[in-house]
């Protein structure tokens, strides 16, 4: 009898992918994410976990008022922080989303798709426990316009037998001077209580990925520490919110699979409209930033980047919260978003371009319009002065479009007789959405609408290359669309 029953949970356990030796991981819950990529490099990143999911069904978080959290965002007391949103005898290990890591080592294997006998196997090296169990590698020397295969491994110990293994892949930008079509997809503002596929986490990754999109954008807002259950007034708790979402199946199985680029923006790193000075609780602003671009996603020394995809498209991906002073210091010369280094980089880039079409891409409106009392971004009135400069280089540029993230509704924007275009990619879901009234519809308005889904845009030759915006709804239904 006990014979029999060994049989069958050997037959379970193989079923599963797993053996006894393995059952107990580390493993790779969180996936794969990869970033950067240009011609010839891109960063890998992934984390080990103790389980091989999330608790997505333990306890849910007590919700606490707003004031209460803006009280212990300004006086953080660490005791309360935990038992006003933790119930009564349980532990942060209980709650729903609960990704705990785990030590152990993991090791990269990466060839061209169809090349298996060139297989890059690197060394097995220790995640970082400093860094949340995360490890990265930055590959280098790679061929242009080449699809990779990659598969990543893990194991406890030295010499220990393999206890967990994921497979992805990315794509690489093909060199400037190759015609070719291009497709890549934009979103903004995501949050595990927001989503709208509560067993798979959000419903644009299933449409996106129906697209075959040779790239994807996340402008930032990726999670908000600034909602609640719980609100992530302490480092732990930051982590917890990115382990939970990264753990999501939507999520986890596009960005194994996609080449992608990871933007911030004000919510990721602690509270609304953040700035130097603006901490969250237990978590300076600063760090912050370290837990965003050194940790919970792959790095970068800059945090911008210009990146050729073949001849007739170039893009640039802008940094909206490292390089910003104060928001509530006097419009001038002196009060920036961009940075003077930053900016003096685009004006550079651009003018070097000979792409045919020119993609910026920010984490937050250049154009808007954007509500009267907010003043944290280029479209508003407090930030007057920078957005002149911007906007009097881009009127100077022949097709340069503006995509943003930020606001919870999408738009498309043309201020009349000028060459200025902005497409707001709006919320990853239609719960997220809002803002803004539908009837609300400004001159400078060709489009508005106040829901969820995401924005692609194509580049594609014939007698004439063409660039093609579209606001897709979160099922992926092509809702309007702009050809120049």
């Amino acid at each position: 009898m006990m014979r029999n029953l060994f049989a069958i949970l050997l037959g379970f356990l193989s079923l599963s992918g797993l053996t006894p030796e393995t059952e107990t991981g580390p493993f790779l819950a969180n996936g794969i994410k990869n970033g950067w990529a240009d011609q010839n490099s891109i960063v890998l990143w992934t984390r080990l976990t103790q389980n091989q999911s999330a608790l997505f069904e333990g306890q849910p978080f007590i919700e606490i008022p707003l004031e209460q959290m803006k009280s212990l965002a300004k006086n953080p007391d660490l005791e309360a922080i935990y038992n006003t949103q933790i119930p009564e005898g349980m532990l942060l290990k209980e709650m729903e989303g609960y990704c705990p890591g785990a030590q152990g080592q993991v090791q990269l294997q990466y060839n061209i798709e169809g090349h298996e006998t060139e297989k890059i196997v690197s060394d097995w090296a220790d995640v970082d426990p400093q860094k949340d169990f995360t490890h990265q590698w930055k590959l280098e020397g790679l061929k242009a316009g080449e699809k990779y295969r990659l598969k990543i491994y893990a194991r406890p110990t030295q010499g220990a037998q393999v206890s967990d293994s994921i497979s992805g892949q990315f794509l690489l930008p093909a060199p400037k001077n190759v015609s070719k079509s291009v497709k890549f997809c934009v979103v903004s503002c995501h949050d595990y209580n927001r989503r709208d596929d509560m067993e798979n986490g959000h419903k644009i990754y299933p449409s996106m990925s129906a697209l075959h999109p040779d790239f994807y954008v996340h402008t930032g807002d990726v999670e908000y520490m600034d909602k609640p259950t719980p609100y992530a007034l302490t480092e732990e708790l930051m982590r917890f919110k990115w382990n939970r979402l990264f753990a999501l199946p939507n999520q986890r199985y596009f960005f194994n699979t996609h080449t992608s680029y990871f933007m911030k923006d004000d919510h990721d790193v602690g509270f609304d409209d953040s700035y130097p000075g603006k901490d969250y609780g237990a978590v300076p602003f600063e760090r912050g930033l370290e837990i965003f671009d050194q940790e919970q996603f792959p790095s970068h020394p800059k945090r911008y980047k210009t990146v050729r995809w073949g001849k007739d498209l170039q893009v640039w991906i802008i940094e909206g919260r490292n390089y910003r002073n104060q928001n509530y210091l006097a419009d001038g010369p002196d009060k920036t978003i961009w940075g003077s280094a930053q900016k003096q980089w685009f004006y550079d880039t651009v003018s070097e371009s000979d792409a045919t079409f020119k993609v910026l891409i920010t984490s937050s409106p250049i154009l808007g319009p954007d509500r009267s009392n907010k003043n944290d971004n280029l479209s508003n009135a407090t930030y007057s002065y920078e957005q002149g400069e911007i906007l009097d280089f881009i009127k100077k540029q022949k097709n340069l479009f503006i995509v943003n993230g930020d606001r919870h509704w999408q738009y498309v924007t043309h201020i009349k007789n000028t060459n200025l275009w902005e497409f707001g990619c709006g919320a990853g879901a239609d719960v997220h959405a809002g803002g803004w009234k539908q009837e609300d519809l400004r001159p400078e308005h060709q489009f508005l609408r106040v829901k969820g889904g995401f924005l692609s845009v194509s580049v594609t030759q014939g007698e004439k290359s063409k660039i093609q915006f579209t606001h897709h709804d979160v099922e992926g239904k092509a809702v309007h669309e702009v050809v120049f």
